[in-house]
């Protein structure tokens, strides 16, 4: 099976949706803990690429397959592998935020810290 073309969204979009409170909207950042205690956007739910295994059977549990998942990391590229991941697990709707909290701290919110 070949790698699904994965949708990015810009960090600019994000802030858009994000303003606007988009109810149906699924953010999760994939970052390790002591990454997201430095820089955060409210609202995502914390899972850790490093911890898939205390969280990768539960994800129908945890995420629903068939709403839009924005998918963050530091740069894009760990959450591009969550969402190739997820792709495979059966969610319908799974966008990667292009360039991360990095891009997102540059082009979008300087009060988040750039590390």
């Amino acid at each position: 099976m070949t790698p699904q073309a994965i949708t990015e969204i810009s960090v600019e979009e994000l802030a858009q949706r994000l303003s606007k409170g988009e109810p149906n909207l699924q953010l999760v950042d994939v970052r390790e803990p002591q990454e997201v205690a430095i820089a955060h956007i409210e609202g995502f739910v914390n899972l850790p690429l490093s911890e898939f295994a205390e969280w990768g059977n539960e994800i129908h549990t945890r995420l629903d397959p068939d709403a839009e998942t924005l998918v963050l990391c530091h740069h894009g590229i760990r959450s591009a592998q969550m969402c190739q991941w997820l792709v495979n697990q059966g969610f319908t709707n799974v966008k990667n935020i292009s360039g991360g909290i990095d891009a997102y701290s540059m082009l979008v919110d300087p009060s988040i810290p750039v590390y």
